[in-house]
């Protein structure tokens, strides 16, 4: 049965074959025999040399009824071009004659490189695995491009191809500054591990984190271990035990002194803008010559952009928009801007971070009236690639935060009313000029300049009295790097850095009068060397560097040693040994707590190596980290020691407000992390251990817990995507922060002070809350998406007090002040993209 079947089948496959070729040798006429066809049946005449169609065959004419059909007949059959002439007379001639190339492509050790993508002018490949590729071109005049990630871009000429033989093409490296990412999705999509141990905030590509509607790069950071805000404010990070002014902050290289709006509520930088966070908790490196406890480094993209890109968004705190436009082929200009929306209307959420950002402090007074805030923030950048091997960068930023409002009393029985005021603003500008001078060496050289200023007006009506204070930071800048790849995997590099820092501070008051202004100095030269090594079966890699600082206010050098080393074992293991030893000159010190309104009541100083001494600062960490299956855990011990600080800059709300002595703290602790991820889900769980103590000169009790001590920390976070879906929620707990209270038993002594127990010997309750958010992207137009998020803060309305403290009533009793975080408050984004 089957073998007839089988002949059945091989009977009627045979007959069709046949009858298709018959009808096709049937069908097949001359090319000019169908073109005197169609000449009699429409009276059009044909144009052509006899030679190039005397030999040519196509199928005959169907049943077309107009002369468009019969030439696309034509045209489908057919490598020729018809061009209608006048008078009813068509052209035919060839089309250029195709042109095939092919080459093989190597790297610098000679080796076949794959995947590389061929480009010309019409037509796209990639290289085989023997970096073989092969192309067709129209004309010798068309150009070649030839890209591979890691490699220097290569475009060549179709008549540099031998038709004959395959042309042998060598790529040269790409000098590249960043390291390798050796953990991607770390955490979530967007959040990276570098090699040096950094961890790499990518905003092109992010995920979402529990209580964000949009990205917001200083509330990203607190998601990572180690990493807290004790007074629930971006603009106070605590990164390892330290305090927010020892973090070196950058924006495109440049020093930021202000990073939040609301005054510490929200970052005040924008995300969209902001192509990639860099975060270093240790072993940075040699390049920088700040941040005792970290560097948070900020970068704008460096890509020209040769269409136009915008955007426009508002949310129930503010609203921006910004785009980014080409200026000719070599040059695009970006514009952003971004404005509290409270002028046109206050929501609940405005009202509620308004209520958390000005508690206990002047304006929130029974008496006073009229209150008008504002923030807003703008940048520009403009980039232009003079040629393959110059590049140049100019951009600036400005934010601002103003508060205003009337002070009211009653003199004599006549109501009076005087202004009072507060503003916070920062401007910075910078120009880079980058050069490749070839495949191994790359320069840097960047010039900027940024200005921080404080400023309040405090209108004291019973005393007939006026308070003016004000904070002014200027500060100049050169830095100059070099890279130099001395072998594929061993760059060499190099810099010198200048910068002068300038600040000032006022306080001026009428009646009585009395006017006292200081203003300090510093410059300092820095120069630095490290060499960064990858072995070649990439599971080793070292970056090693010495940094030499000289003080020239104070004659001073010092030596700051770098080390980051980071190895891979067991295929699935990585062990990193990070190690620095880093100053700084500048700090934020705090008088008086209701100094500036009691708003922003920190200003910046500068070391005079006397009684502010220059800080200084030692760590050192050991990680293991086990990645594998889409788990991964790791875990960090890290001691860390930082000399010289001041009581002032603590802000001590208890025995020692108003002490002045230095001395120093030591943090040891453990970073521990797991996270498991799925092709839609991600979940991570992280706990902080640290004992953080201070170690003084003078002071009475020389050793007790530092303000900032939090002893245990803990995040659990579950994140979910679906196509244009996110959802994302979680649960952030820490230990209370360390508070002083007094002895209850004798609260106040015959001076009238409060008699304090020890120092930090007591703790605020337990911090805990819940956040959720989640966005949807969809299409409104071919060219415009929309994206919608939904978030609620606390959305357990759960009661955190994050300080404590206590002062004197008139009735020589003591009144406790606590300051309570954020309660529940949502926040809705609705956003245009084009």
């Amino acid at each position: 049965m089957i073998k007839t079947k089988i002949l059945v089948f091989l009977i009627l496959f045979s007959y069709s074959v046949f009858q298709v070729h018959g009808q096709t040798e049937k069908d097949v006429l001359p090319l000019i025999f169908v073109l005197q066809k169609i000449q009699k049946k429409f009276g059009h005449n044909f144009s052509y040399v006899d030679n190039e169609l005397s030999e040519e065959t196509i199928p005959d004419l169907p049943n077309v009824k107009t002369l468009g059909e019969a030439i696309d007949h034509l045209k489908e059959y057919t490598s020729f071009t018809y061009t209608f002439l006048e008078e009813k007379t068509i052209a035919i001639s060839t089309v250029n004659k195709v042109l095939e190339i092919c080459g093989i492509i190597k790297n610098h050790d000679n080796k076949n490189i794959s995947n590389a993508s061929i480009q010309s002018n019409s037509q796209k490949t990639i290289s085989n695995q023997q970096g073989e590729f092969k192309l067709a071109l129209n004309s010798p005049d068309d150009t070649i491009s030839i890209d591979y990630l890691g490699y220097v871009s290569i475009t060549m000429s179709a008549k540099d191809f031998n038709t004959s033989n395959c042309k042998k093409i060598k790529l040269k490296p790409q000098v590249e500054y960043l390291n390798e990412v050796i953990l991607p999705s770390y955490l979530i999509k967007g959040i990276h591990k570098l090699r040096n141990g950094s961890i790499k905030i990518d905003y092109t590509n992010f995920g979402i984190l529990p209580g964000l509607t949009e990205p917001d790069v200083l509330q990203t950071l607190q998601s990572l271990p180690g990493i807290v805000s004790v007074n629930e404010t971006v603009s106070d990070l605590n990164v390892r035990g330290g305090t927010n002014d020892q973090n070196l902050m950058m924006w495109d290289g440049i020093k930021i002194y202000q990073s939040s709006h609301f005054f510490g509520l929200i970052s005040a930088f924008n995300p969209y803008l902001t192509k990639d966070v860099q975060l270093v908790k240790n072993g940075s490196s040699s390049e920088y010559g700040d941040g005792v406890s970290s560097v948070i480094a900020m970068r704008t993209d460096d890509k020209v952009n040769k269409n136009t890109y915008g955007s426009i968004g508002v949310n129930l705190i503010s609203a921006d928009g910004y785009i980014d436009t080409a200026i000719g082929e070599k040059s695009s200009l970006q514009l952003a801007v971004r404005h509290s929306i409270n002028d046109l209307i206050e929501t609940p959420t405005y009202s509620q971070y308004f209520d958390r950002a000005f508690q206990n402090s002047e304006v929130i007074n029974g008496s006073n009236s009229d209150e008008r805030f504002s923030f807003y923030d703008t940048s520009i950048r403009w980039i232009y690639q003079l040629s393959a091997k110059d590049f140049i960068k100019v951009n600036g930023i400005l934010m601002r935060n103003n508060l205003v409002f009337q002070e009211n009393s009653q003199v004599d029985q006549t109501n009076v009313s005087r202004e009072s005021k507060v503003s916070q603003s920062n401007t910075s500008g910078g120009i880079t000029y980058q050069r490749k001078w070839n495949s191994a060496f790359l320069s840097d050289v960047l010039l900027y300049g940024t200005n921080y200023r404080l400023e309040a007006i405090n209108s004291d009506i019973e005393n007939n009295q006026r308070l003016l204070q004000e904070n002014d930071v200027l500060e100049n800048g050169l830095k100059v790097k070099t890279s130099y790849k001395i072998q594929p995997n061993t760059i060499f590099k190099n810099g010198y850095q200048f910068n002068e820092t300038g600040i000032s501070n006022l306080r001026d008051v009428n009646n009585p009068t009395f006017r006292d202004r200081t203003k300090e100095v510093i410059r300092t030269h820095g120069l630095y060397s490290e060499i960064e090594h990858t072995s070649k079966n990439d599971q080793n890699h070292l970056n090693v560097g010495v940094r030499l600082n000289y003080f020239e206010k104070f004659n001073i050098y010092s030596w700051e040693p770098r080390i980051s080393f980071q190895k891979r074992f067991a295929n699935h293991f990585s062990l990193e040994l990070l190690g620095e030893i880093k100053s700084q000159t500048t700090s934020q010190i705090i008088d008086l707590q209701n100094d500036f309104l009691g708003i922003e009541s920190r200003r910046w100083i500068l070391s005079n190596n006397d009684d502010i001494p220059v800080i200084k600062s030692q760590q050192a960490s050991m990680g293991l980290s086990y990645n594998h299956a889409n788990w991964l855990i790791s875990s960090d011990f890290y001691y860390k020691n930082v000399d010289g600080i001041i009581t002032r800059s603590q802000g001590f709300q208890n025995q020692y407000e108003f002490s002045n002595d230095h001395g120093s703290y030591t943090v040891t602790g453990i970073d521990l992390l797991i996270n498991r991820s799925f092709k839609n889900f991600s979940t991570w769980l992280s706990y902080s251990f640290a004992n953080n103590d201070y170690e003084f000169n003078n002071l009475p009790e020389r050793n007790f817990p530092n303000n900032v001590d939090i002893k245990h920390q803990i995040n659990l976070v579950a994140s979910y995507s679906l196509g244009n879906f996110k959802l994302s929620c979680g649960i952030n707990w820490h230990s209370g922060k360390p508070t002083t209270l007094p002895d209850f038993d004798e609260a106040i002594t015959n001076n009238n002070e409060i008699n304090y127990q020890k120092p930090n010997s007591s703790r605020l309750d337990n911090y805990i809350r819940t956040d959720i958010s989640t966005t949807y992207e969809f299409k409104v137009h071919e060219k415009i998406k929309a994206f919608i998020g939904i978030s609620a803060w606390n959305i357990l309305d759960q009661e955190n007090i994050y300080n404590q403290y206590y002062r004197i009533m008139d009735e020589n009793t003591i009144e406790e002040i606590s300051q309570p975080g954020l309660r529940t408050t949502p926040n809705i984004v609705f956003r245009l993209n084009f």
